[in-house]
């Protein structure tokens, strides 16, 4: 019975993560995480 209602709970808490991840309040966000790697980095001092 523990076991049961435990994967429900998991089931529901992953789910929930998924939606959140997907939403489309996120998309503004994953835009804007997308173009960090295409942005110039400060050059480090070579001593």
């Amino acid at each position: 019975m523990v076991s049961g209602i435990m994967t429900a709970l998991l089931l529901v808490m992953f789910l929930g993560t998924v939606g959140w991840a997907y939403s489309r309040r996120r998309v503004s966000d994953y835009e804007e995480a997308a173009l960090l790697p295409l942005h110039d980095a400060p050059r480090e001092k070579q001593p």
